[in-house]
């Protein structure tokens, strides 16, 4: 019998346009349950798939702070998403709750 080989799931391997990460983001959000640091994960996948250290020089932070802060094991400040947002070119929008 042979042996069947797994590889562990990295979501940022499948994230390959601007539409797919703000699609995932959207799907984390409304997942979230306002769980702020699940939040950063998400971003930090993103990120991940962008270029880490790309995104952490567009959005003026070291690349060892961004790791930190988008690990899911904190909530970064909302200052530090607002720049990782940016530097991945997604915009943070409002709408009607339930709309």
């Amino acid at each position: 019998m042979s042996k069947t080989l797994t590889t562990p799931y990295d979501v940022a391997d499948h994230l390959r346009t601007r539409e797919e990460m703000a699609l995932y983001l959207e799907a984390c959000l409304a997942e979230a349950n306002g769980d702020a640091a699940f939040i950063a994960k998400a971003l930090g996948d993103i990120a991940r798939a962008k270029g880490m250290s790309q995104v952490a020089k567009d959005a003026g932070l070291s690349r060892e702070s961004l790791y930190k802060a988008l690990s899911g094991d904190r909530s970064p400040s909302f200052d530090t998403i607002l720049k990782v947002m940016g530097a991945l070119g997604l915009e943070l929008r409002a709408q009607v709750a339930g709309s």
